[in-house]
């Protein structure tokens, strides 16, 4: 009689129904999941009312998916998850240049450029000069390394999002480093931006009292033979959003301060150092 469901021992029930032949990792991860999911109900008495709602929450994520937004990996940014997952699978040593989300508006193969060059094609926002290194653990350049750059415009909008109005590649870029580990590029200064919040996860942050806002920042995608990939952003210091980042992205050894530059041709200039490892993320 102990094979039969029970408010009890619900869990057990639906986890003694898995075959023998079930891999070793999908049995563990589904054995853990039932186990929370059933402890989590019985822990709040779930309501059959509340349940419904939240079947019909998890179906208008489904139906408001497209090739062009992914509300579930929204939702699993807004919860933290995205930024667990990260951080359990890219480990550092003390050091070595923290990961953070990859975000939504990636497009690969950006045109290659030349160290210096401009990546802001419309001349739109604060002109601003990166620059800084590409670093092993022991503070040597990394000759060789690719920076996947991309960031928003002035009105805090990616290319992709306003293919009308933006030129395409449009503050995006890739550059690679010389002998002595060097990058430096324009750009312009990025700015705060609010996450789509007009579909249910955006209801979800509303119910909750919580804002779609994140702070400004810019993305890097670092490779080189040999070293871990990095993902990551930089972001502007002194951000009103910082602390309270709608995705939990912002890590206290990313935050980059942008220098006035009254002599340059930029009205900014923003460093910072990028140290690679080649250990694993599991060590």
């Amino acid at each position: 009689m102990s094979d039969f469901f029970s408010e009890a021992r619900s869990a057990q029930a639906v986890n003694g129904r898995m075959a023998e032949p079930v891999s070793p990792r999908l049995r563990q991860i589904m054995t853990s999941l039932v186990e929370h999911l059933h402890g989590f109900i019985r822990e709040v008495e779930l309501s059959e009312a509340e349940w419904q709602q939240a079947i019909d929450f998890l179906t208008r994520t489904g139906q408001i998916c497209s090739p062009e937004r992914q509300e579930f990996i929204l939702l699993s940014d807004t919860l933290g998850v995205s930024m667990l997952v990260d951080a359990i699978n890219h480990r550092r040593p003390p050091g070595a240049t923290e990961n953070t989300v990859f975000g939504p508006f990636h497009v690969a193969n950006a045109p290659l450029r030349q160290m210096g060059d401009t990546i802001s094609l419309d001349g739109k926002g604060e002109s601003c000069l990166f620059r800084g290194r590409v670093l092993d653990l022991d503070g040597q350049p990394i000759a060789g390394a690719m920076l996947d750059v991309w960031s928003d415009n002035e009105d805090g909008y990616y290319d992709v999002q306003q293919p009308q109005s933006q030129p395409r590649w449009n503050n995006r870029g890739r550059f690679i480093t010389g002998a002595d580990g060097r990058y430096t590029f324009r750009g312009v200064r990025p700015v705060s931006y609010p996450i789509p919040d007009d579909g249910p996860v955006g209801m979800m942050l509303a119910a909750l009292g919580r804002h779609p806002w994140r702070p400004a920042h810019t993305h890097f995608m670092l490779t080189a033979p040999g070293y871990q990939r990095i993902v990551t952003h930089t972001f502007v210091a002194g951000d009103n959003y910082l602390t309270s980042d709608a995705v939990f992205g912002v890590k206290a050894s990313l935050i980059q301060h942008f220098e006035p530059n009254p002599r340059g041709d930029t009205l900014w200039t923003a460093d910072f150092d990028f140290v690679m490892t080649t250990q694993s993320p599991y060590c």
